[in-house]
């Protein structure tokens, strides 16, 4: 497993849009902020050329996304990758992507949602650690909160706990200034079957409604990389976007019956953000028709994913996860 080397102060922190630009007023406020907050810190902003542009939910055309990407992986200054936003067509972007150049140059690639495309192939054909965290967005907030502030300080190797937080933003509110924070509104609770539990593996996860695509794809190495790694066992965390319990039933039955869940050695799902049924089936039910019968401890509504504020999970990591009283703690380990 390649663990890059951790970011020091006066690195250069590389901004791309591998799927959808920022284009609006409050966008550019919240991505001038995030780079003054960064530069505070010690770090300076490379931005690639489309990361403020948008055509139809697409920064740019495919091999341009590509070619953008490769202009960070190259500079080897840059030691960060950080996706500007999620959106809907990154996968078209990997057909131009080159895992050898990839590999060759390592540095922590973050992102979340979308991004989860590059990442997870990022991790599973390089065999190289990826970040499933905030996209830059997300540190153009007024005041940073703990979770960025605790994603910083993993990636400088300084700190490698993190414990769940007491309140989550439950939905979407509208920005109006740029600065806006998460908004919390709803209490933390992470539930699992029993009042106490110890989980422990290799991280590989992200969001569901794209490893859905990605499976079965050239890019699919995730049954091959589970192999490798199975005296360890792996540690899946998964979050769903927009998937319907029926979508979420089926494609988890498909990830089980590629092969993914071969050395699983447990599961954490986050909170998900849009989810229906037309049967009445809830999230809980879909997930446990398909992953119940593996018998390996499952625990829900996670601090992961979409419903900020989001834990820093890293795709590669050994992990162990405490669940006690509807709180989470994770711990990371980077061997």
């Amino acid at each position: 497993m390649i663990f890059p080397n951790w970011i020091r102060k006066g690195d250069k922190i590389g901004v791309t849009a591998c799927s959808a630009g920022k284009t609006s007023p409050v966008d550019q406020i919240r991505l001038n902020n995030g780079i003054k907050q960064m530069k505070e810190r010690g770090y300076e902003v490379i931005e690639t050329p489309d990361v403020r542009t948008d055509e139809k939910g697409r920064s740019a055309p495919a091999k341009v996304r590509g070619e953008e990407l490769h202009s960070l992986v190259r500079n080897q200054e840059v030691t960060w990758v950080i996706q500007a936003c999620g959106g809907d067509y990154l996968a078209e972007m990997l057909s131009y992507a080159d895992f050898e150049e990839i590999k060759r140059y390592p540095k922590w690639y973050q992102g979340y949602s979308d991004p989860t495309g590059l990442l997870f192939s990022i991790t599973t054909n390089c065999d190289m650690a990826t970040v499933y965290a905030g996209n830059f967005g997300d540190f153009g907030m007024g005041h940073w909160h703990r979770c960025l502030e605790e994603n910083v300080a993993l990636l400088e190797g300084k700190e490698f706990v993190q414990k769940s937080f007491p309140l989550y933003k439950d939905g979407f509110a509208e920005k109006i200034t740029g600065y806006e924070d998460y908004q919390e509104d709803t209490p933390v609770k992470w539930l699992c079957d029993t009042k106490d539990a110890v989980l422990s593996g290799r991280l590989l996860g992200g969001c569901l409604d794209v490893l859905l695509d990605l499976a079965g794809t050239r890019f699919d190495k995730t049954a091959e990389w589970c192999e490798h790694y199975k005296e360890d066992g792996i540690l899946w965390y998964l979050e769903s976007f927009a998937l319907s319990a029926e979508r979420l039933t089926i494609g988890l039955w498909h990830l089980k019956e590629a092969g993914w869940f071969r050395y699983a050695t447990g599961f954490v799902f986050g909170r998900p953000t849009f989810f229906s049924s037309e049967n009445e089936v809830s999230y809980r039910e879909a997930v446990e028709s398909v992953l119940g019968e593996l018998g390996l401890p499952i625990v829900y509504e996670a601090d992961i994913g979409h419903k900020a504020p989001r834990m820093t999970m890293v795709n590669g990591a050994l992990a162990e996860l405490k669940v006690t009283d509807g709180k989470g703690e994770l711990c990371l380990f980077f061997e």
